[in-house]
């Protein structure tokens, strides 16, 4: 796993073996990113990166300048891996929550600028998140929801739906909140 561009650019991360999550492939993370810069300014942006995995996403906002982000995981041996990538780029910038994302998500007081949600493509529930993220408001006015999911999942239809993109069988849907709180 590799950090694509920003102070970070270039760090490598060996994933251990025994992972069972996928990071986003480098191809489909770069060029997610590259959409992005449309859309949002990730310097001193707020950033929520739900079901983080391998901290792929979360290093990549961290090294794009981001002022915070925050990382929920659920799995202990993921999360312990993320500390200790985020612990080797010397930063205090990630808070990493070890917890359940719906959880998270309902209890979940603060606002962010940009929301990365990558759940594993089989979670019963997984349509239901875009849903979840703006009924607890949990993106700031004009704030993006990047949703990564399977080729089965179509969000256009969506009130806040705003982009698609796939990049091989990664599926990336984008989501902005309106201008003023009204969602």
């Amino acid at each position: 796993m590799r950090i694509i561009t920003g102070i970070y650019k270039g760090r490598h991360f060996d994933i251990p073996r025994t992972f069972k999550a996928r990071p986003t492939t480098d191809f489909a993370k770069e060029n997610i990113f590259n959409v992005l810069n449309a859309y949002i300014d990730f310097e001193d942006a707020t950033a929520l990166d739900l079901f983080a995995g391998t901290g792929s996403i979360s290093l990549e906002l961290l090294s794009r300048g981001c002022n915070s982000v925050v990382s929920v995981e659920a799995d202990r041996e993921h999360a312990n891996f993320i500390r200790q990538c985020t612990t080797k780029l010397g930063t205090d910038k990630c808070l990493l929550i070890r917890g359940d994302v719906f959880r998270f998500v309902k209890s979940c007081h603060q606002q962010f600028d940009f929301v990365f949600a990558d759940p594993p493509y089989a979670l019963p529930d997984l349509e239901k998140i875009p849903n979840l993220i703006f009924q607890h408001q949990l993106l700031k006015p004009n704030g993006v929801l990047v949703f990564e999911h399977g080729r089965g999942n179509d969000f256009s239809q969506h009130p806040h739906f705003v982009d698609h993109r796939a990049y091989g069988s990664v599926n990336f849907s984008l989501f902005k909140a309106p201008e003023n709180k009204e969602v």
